[in-house]
């Protein structure tokens, strides 16, 4: 056994340990400023996304790392997929949509979507079980500025298993509005 053991107090059990000094970051998940992406509207006119749709027992995805291999070659033929590609995953309990970030891809193929309009986007501390409740309070918070509630609210988690708990499970909630609505006033 090389790896070093350590006693690791009752409080910090089922946390990721902490890579020492000597060892690299233990992963390449994508980091957000918060000012570009929390309670920010975004323009999405000129994005496209490679798109798979994955099975969902009550909404939890069943196989997913099979299915993302699948959705990662299917935009690389389709396109160029840029570093820290937002790879969301939208509603549903017996499948779910799952996109791909993609560029130069050709609209017309099947598996490519322009989605268009505009978005509204949290970046936030999602824990397990709070998943519900921050969505819901990020379609109130969309539907409260724009006046009606979002086409669909997609996810997209940012951090992997390793990083997850020393990251404070860090997701971005992104409320989609195919057409551009109006900002509500504050008057």
């Amino acid at each position: 056994m090389t790896e070093e053991r350590r006693r690791v107090p009752i409080e910090q059990a089922g946390r990721s340990r902490a890579p020492s000094p000597a060892e690299p970051d233990p992963c390449d998940c994508p980091r957000l400023d918060r000012s570009e992406w929390h309670e920010v509207e975004s323009d999405w006119s000129d994005i496209a996304f490679a798109r798979i749709g994955m099975p969902a027992l009550f909404g939890v995805p069943m196989g997913f790392w099979s299915h993302r291999r699948r959705l990662i070659a299917r935009a690389e033929k389709a396109g160029t997929v840029p570093e820290d590609a937002m790879l969301l995953m939208g509603p549903g309990r017996v499948r779910r949509p799952v996109w791909l970030e993609v560029e130069d891809a050709d609209p017309s193929r099947r598996d490519i979507v322009t989605p268009g309009g505009v978005v509204f986007t949290r970046l936030l501390s999602a824990p397990w079980g709070q998943m519900r409740k921050l969505m819901k309070e990020t379609r109130d918070m969309a539907r409260e500025r724009y006046g009606r509630n979002p086409a669909r609210v997609w996810v997209w988690y940012l951090t992997c298993q390793t990083c997850s708990s020393e990251r404070d499970f860090e997701t971005l909630f992104v409320a989609h509005y195919p057409k551009r609505p109006e900002p509500r006033s504050e008057g």
